[in-house]
């Protein structure tokens, strides 16, 4: 299938032949390697060795949030440069920042990163490359990293069906009561202008006091609050100043009403998420925005929970005569591809299958994106080999969404990076200063028209 050809959206029958397409792939590989050479291949046929590569460098942030920033306590120095809107570069213009602040951070006992994280590296060295031809932008990224593709699992302990695994940040990882097991995960942050500060602070907008891993809220806090309940939240993620009557202060979101206004607006940041797991073997990536929430685009997503909430059981379990058993035990995880997929692997829960102390099913169930909405626009193809990711992410053109940013020829965009590795999630991750994209225009990262 050549996705040079995908535009925006899919007909029934363009979604008929995907689904074929990754039922094939997977028939013929479910039994392989992980990181075998059937899953998540690059399709587009491009020659990615005639397209310039530009080197960026991600670093470690730590808990560096919008709070943080303006601190004058913590963030010594710079607060009111950063208040006033100065742009993190301005001071941060050093060629080994990066280097030299992720280090910094993952030395140990710092305020930033309280939890020692033994062996990680403060930055990761990526090459990005882009091109793009009358339909798409195309995106790839290649970095050093292990091979993290498994997502936590629910275990069967005789009676109950409990969570396995967890996020190296989590406490019950930590104290060594859970492995460490989480996707690998490679974001882009995109705006066009309309938020006030992206091009000067990109993503450091986003992540705020009350997230996950950065002093979170109560779960009771969160139910108490009106602006919460009115935007049918239970916790707090990433979200832009815009959304709050104080920035600083999560618990101050503003009205529905006021949301939508803004989002109509375009004041929202368009995140465009590839992850290991829950989108790879289905060869698409997450499609979503941030505004009053990390919210994802209109339509059905690539993955949904696994777990059924009345019967708190599982939902599907493998089919055994597709994948060789109807559930992966411990010892199966990082040894073969556990991903349980709608139509290709996956059937429904028996309940009276003969299950087994130790059995374990993954806590997604992953099919391909709903072609009726926005969630289905991008496709993603990442592949690991010899300690090296390669992700290409496909982007259509002059998208006309509500919650898209449009990559338009001769137009530059302002980008965030992002990754996730090492089996970890929220603020574990590596990021970029804010950089630019032109498709056919003068930027950081210019993507060349293709012949």
């Amino acid at each position: 299938m050549d996705h040079r050809a995908l535009n925006a959206g899919f007909s029934p029958l363009k979604l008929k032949l995907l689904a074929a397409s990754v039922a094939a792939v997977f028939t013929a590989g479910l039994a392989g390697c992980v990181g075998g050479p059937t899953r998540g291949a690059d399709t587009t046929g491009i020659d990615w060795n005639k397209v310039p590569a530009t080197k960026l460098v991600l670093y470690y942030p730590g808990k560096s949030s919008y709070e943080w920033l303006r601190d004058p306590a913590a963030h010594k120095g710079a607060a009111s440069e950063t208040a006033r809107g100065d742009s993190c570069v301005s001071c941060h213009d050093d060629a080994k920042e990066e280097q030299r602040q992720g280090a910094k951070i993952l030395r140990g006992n710092h305020p930033l990163e309280p939890i020692a994280l033994p062996g990680k590296p403060g930055h990761v060295d990526m090459n990005v490359q882009a091109a793009y031809d009358d339909k798409n932008a195309y995106f790839r990224y290649q970095w050093k990293g292990s091979n993290d593709i498994e997502y936590p699992y629910y275990r069967y302990d005789g009676k109950e069906w409990k969570v396995y695994g967890g996020p190296r940040l989590d406490k019950p990882v930590q104290e060594g009561k859970q492995p460490a097991i989480y996707e690998t995960r490679l974001s882009m942050m995109v705006d066009d202008g309309k938020v006030p500060m992206f091009k000067e602070q990109g993503c450091w907008l986003t992540c705020h006091e009350g997230e996950r891993d950065l002093n979170p809220a109560t779960n009771a806090d969160v139910a108490a609050n009106a602006a919460m309940k009115a935007y049918k939240k239970s916790d707090v993620r990433k979200y832009l100043p815009a959304s709050r009557s104080n920035p600083s202060d999560w618990k101050t979101g503003k009205s529905p009403e006021e949301i939508a206004k803004i989002k109509a607006a375009g004041g929202f940041a368009d995140l465009i998420q590839w992850r290991g797991h829950r989108t790879n073997p289905v060869g698409g990536t997450d499609d979503g925005y941030v505004l009053e929430w990390r919210n994802f685009d209109d339509g059905k997503n690539h993955f949904a929970s696994n777990l059924d909430a009345a019967t708190k059981q599982p939902k599907f379990m493998f089919d055994a005569g597709k994948f060789g058993s109807k559930a992966v035990t411990a010892d199966q995880v990082r040894t073969k591809d556990n991903f349980l997929i709608k139509g290709v692997n996956a059937v429904p829960f028996d309940p009276n299958a003969g299950w087994k102390a130790g059995d374990m099913l993954p806590r997604y169930a992953l099919q391909p994106a709903d072609a009726s909405g926005s969630a289905a626009d991008n496709k993603g193809f990442g592949t690991w080999k010899d300690g090296m990711w390669t992700v290409v992410i496909v982007r259509p053109l002059n998208l006309a969404n509500a919650d898209d940013k449009a990559l338009k020829p001769g137009g530059v965009v302002s980008v965030g990076f992002a990754l996730h590795d090492d089996n970890i999630t929220t603020r574990g991750h590596y990021v970029s200063y804010v950089k630019t994209v032109g498709i056919g225009a003068k930027a950081d990262i210019m993507a060349v028209k293709l012949p």
